[in-house]
């Protein structure tokens, strides 16, 4: 291995006695020539002499692939370029509008914290290189974690999961380990408020754990008096509560310290699920709180982009006394068992939120919170009197995300949340999140990243819905051809025989749209239902596939 080293090549320890090596596509003679003379072969040349193909002859594919179109539609540049132009020109990104998904924090991303992930000496270092190849992805982490914990008031973090859910599978698994090395690994209960997001129990049940759910009550805020009662009864068997604050509902639930108190005083561990962290970030911190182990959306609160199947990260902060459980990894010398393949999970990424942290402070990061505090507010308040905001605290205010009640239209004039949702595309923004928590609402949350401009837009977009809904239920407009079901209006709409009850005018150019450099959907309205039960393969015909199996 040191020879390897002294040619430009790393392998890899595998156990005692073995020795391992990893290539792809880019790897050239040259490095091969390099591991050769690492075992002593000094003299030896590749030469390439072998078969066309290196593959048995009964596993060689004789049949046709990538025969669809696209794959040979795009043969210069110039078409490509084109051709990912108008795949981007039919999307709704932020680039072009606010994306107000409650519970999802889809915020700007900035350039110049994502450009470092570009660089090799970042995106092109193998997880299981040679610690001292990787000092500077050792600051990295060393230094985040460390910021993490001051701004969570945790002892210690594992950067190790990759994602939210795993953050909250190996924050329950430390806290079963904790409660193994006590001799209590009786303790098996978890539970669960009805209002948690659905990874909670799901991953409390991976986790072997016996999730017994705690009722909310008509505000929904945890119902205190169920969930003393089922800490009590379980008292002897209680390794958990997994609570959100603030919660799902988007509210400060004011009870958050004695849900914690209880907790402990029967003997179990609290989870706080950081997926809302970014409405606490410079006002109050987790550990303070009363929490144990908690994870940390880095691809929400932290910048990473949100979506799309790119990678994530949910590192779990812990108090002192679950340090100890923390994930290891065979690579770093850790006992503990893996959460994931790598010892720092996906750790190319983690230059977008240390730049993040770096580039904001601690004062800019609590301005963050405050401002996606006040936006989400400042819509609440202006669309109160047109929509109910379903759940707030005490004095009337919600977190950093609110839940718009949009079940009065449909009782009055039978306009849906999805014919709100569609209506929105027209008007320029992609719409909240639809029917959750609560079935038939809208979850709103604008970020700290939107200017008041862009909050109003949003808010006349809404408001103009309203009063179309309004319309419909005076009778003023037709009940079923109307803008808001017919929903959303393409171009092909605009120019092409119109025979609806209401202009052209009112359906592309609704309020909030921008009549310069309007967005215009692709298609128009898509059966949701029909989709749903009757699947259409976009893929080769399925007796092509019947064929190849033969």
């Amino acid at each position: 291995m040191k020879n390897a080293v002294d040619n430009g090549v790393n392998l890899r320890k595998v156990g005692r006695d073995r020795i391992g090596i990893t290539v792809d596509e880019r790897t050239r003679p040259a490095t091969l020539e390099a591991v050769w003379r690492a075992f002593g072969g000094y003299n030896l040349v590749y030469r390439d002499e072998f078969p066309k193909y290196r593959l048995p002859a009964a596993l060689i594919r004789q049949s046709a692939y990538l025969t669809h179109p696209v794959f040979h539609m795009n043969r210069a540049e110039s078409e490509m370029t084109r051709y990912m132009r108008r795949l981007a020109d039919r999307d709704l990104a932020l680039d072009r509008a606010m994306i107000p998904l409650g519970s999802c924090t889809m915020k700007l991303n900035a350039t110049a914290e994502m450009l470092p992930i570009t660089w090799p000496e970042f995106a092109e270092i193998h997880p299981f290189a040679p610690a001292d190849q990787a000092l500077g992805y050792a600051e990295i982490i060393e230094d985040l974690s460390n910021k993490l914990c001051k701004i969570t008031g945790y002892d210690a973090f594992s950067l190790q999961p990759n994602s939210g859910a795993q953050g909250e599978y190996a924050g329950l698994l430390t806290i079963r380990a904790y409660h193994r090395g006590r001799g209590e690994e009786h303790r098996s209960i978890c539970l669960v408020p009805a209002s948690a997001h659905g990874t909670n129990p799901a991953s409390a049940s991976m986790c072997g754990m016996n999730v017994v759910v705690v009722a909310t009550d008509a505000k929904g805020n945890i119902d205190l008096a169920d969930f003393r009662a089922k800490a009590e009864a379980s008292a002897a068997t209680l390794a958990a509560a997994m609570i959100t604050y603030p919660s799902t509902h988007g509210v400060f639930e004011e009870t958050v310290r004695e849900i914690c108190a209880i907790t402990h005083a029967n003997g179990g561990q609290v989870y706080l699920d950081g997926a809302n962290l970014n409405a606490l970030i410079g006002l109050a911190r987790p550990g303070d709180i009363g929490a144990d182990v908690g994870h940390v959306n880095l691809h929400k609160t932290f910048c990473i982009p949100h979506g799309g199947g790119g990678p994530g990260m949910g590192p779990i902060g812990v108090k002192a006394h679950l340090a100890p459980f923390l994930p290891g990894h065979p690579e770093t010398g850790g006992n503990a068992a893996a959460v994931s393949a790598a010892p720092y999970g996906s750790p190319s990424i983690l230059p977008i939120s240390w730049s993040y942290c770096l580039m904001m402070g601690g004062e800019g990061l609590a301005q963050a919170t405050r401002v996606a505090i006040l936006n989400a507010n400042y819509i609440a308040k202006r669309l109160a009197g047109a929509y109910d905001v379903l759940y707030s605290g005490a004095k009337g205010r919600v977190a950093h995300e609110c839940i718009i009640d949009t079940r009065p239209l449909l009782e009055e004039a039978g306009v849906t949340v999805d014919d709100i949702a569609k209506r929105l595309i027209d008007c320029g923004f992609h719409p909240p999140t639809m029917s959750w928590p609560v079935a038939g609402t809208l979850m709103v949350e604008p970020t700290e990243s939107e200017t008041k401009g862009e909050l109003d837009r949003f808010c006349d977009a809404m408001l103009a819905i309203r009063e179309e809904a309004r319309a419909i239920a005076q009778g003023r407009m037709d009940k079923e051809n109307n803008p808001l079901k017919n929903a959303p209006h393409t171009v092909e709409d605009l120019v092409g025989e119109w025979n609806r009850p209401y202009s052209r005018e009112a359906a592309c150019f609704p309020a909030g749209a921008f009549r310069v450099d309007k967005y215009w959907p692709p298609v128009n309205r898509v059966d949701n239902v029909y989709g749903d039960r009757n699947l259409v393969c976009a893929c080769a015909p399925l007796e092509t596939y019947i064929k190849a199996a033969e």
